[in-house]
């Protein structure tokens, strides 16, 4: 397997675009302290990921920082891998690159292209692989995963690959995708979690949440894949979608459904912390939840 040095199986998945770099920085130096294994991130409206990767790489010492996902329409293959590469040259084993296609809607709401998405993402990597060995010579190549949800893109992450970092899905999934990218590829799964014991407010957070992702084709289908039905997949999603995609709960109760994760074949699993608002600070509730997964 490529190397990732994770100083744990449990990780966090905030994407802080509300947020300053500088603080940004401190929260993951904290995380890093309270055993954390990784900082995963989103790419969609805000900050460049490269450049966020670098910053975060350069104010922690074990910490493993991921794309989740660089949007490959965002930048040109050849730039995406030369980055990874200088980011992998300074700090070896803590940087992953993961990569995705995107929704339509973001692409061509930005005036780009977005067709064929297994296609667009295998000629991505192919091109990726035509970088000059001369750039960041005797580094290793950025480790990638890829945001893969269908079973084309799945095979896809293990053949051009270094395994896969599926979003919005159950422990089922993450079994699933286990099965078909076999035992020697990286499985990362991303879980939305709800601290609360109030199921109302905790549902409250899990549809505010799933509001966006309702709407994108790329998870309505993923969901039906995962056995939901039509009735699951309303705006905001139904309860039974929210409670099954959002761990909702006391620290025990997360930290038992992240193990289901990795009980079910994840080698890491991230944890996102769902508030009221985007802006909200993950570290209170993320320090409640660390003792419970015996970081």
């Amino acid at each position: 397997m490529a190397q990732i040095d994770f100083q744990s199986r449990v990780g966090v998945w905030w994407t802080s675009d509300a947020w300053g770099i500088q603080d940004v920085q401190s929260r993951a130096k904290e995380l890093e302290g309270l055993g954390y294994g990784s900082l995963f991130y989103g790419e969609a409206f805000g900050k460049e990921t490269l450049t966020q990767a670098g910053a975060l790489l350069g104010a922690t010492e074990r910490l493993v920082v991921g794309t989740g996902i660089a949007n490959i329409h965002a930048r040109d293959p050849k730039a995406a891998e030369a980055g990874g590469r200088t980011l992998s040259a300074l700090h070896r084993g803590r940087f992953v690159l993961g990569l995705g296609v995107s929704h339509a809607p973001l692409v061509e709401g930005n005036a780009g292209t977005y067709a064929k998405p297994l296609a667009t993402m295998r000629d991505y990597l192919q091109r990726m692989d035509e970088l000059s060995d001369k750039v960041e010579p005797g580094a290793p190549r950025p480790t990638r995963l890829l945001a893969a949800l269908g079973p084309k893109m799945i095979e896809l992450s293990g053949t051009a690959g270094d395994g896969a970092h599926p979003y919005l899905i159950t422990p089922e999934q993450t079994a699933t995708t286990r099965e078909l990218l076999g035992p020697d590829k990286w499985v990362v799964s991303e879980q939305a979690v709800a601290l609360t014991t109030d199921r109302e407010v905790g549902l409250r957070r899990a549809h505010q949440h799933l509001h966006m992702y309702s709407q994108l084709p790329n998870y309505r289908n993923s969901w039906l894949r995962q056995g939901f039905d039509e009735s699951d997949l309303v705006v905001d999603g139904s309860d039974k979608l929210a409670e099954r995609l959002v761990a909702i709960g006391d620290a025990e109760s997360i930290a038992a459904h992240v193990r289901r994760h990795l009980d079910a074949g994840a080698d890491h699993v991230v944890i996102q912390v769902l508030g009221d608002g985007l802006s909200d600070d993950p570290l209170p509730a993320l320090r409640e939840i660390a003792p419970a997964l015996d970081l």
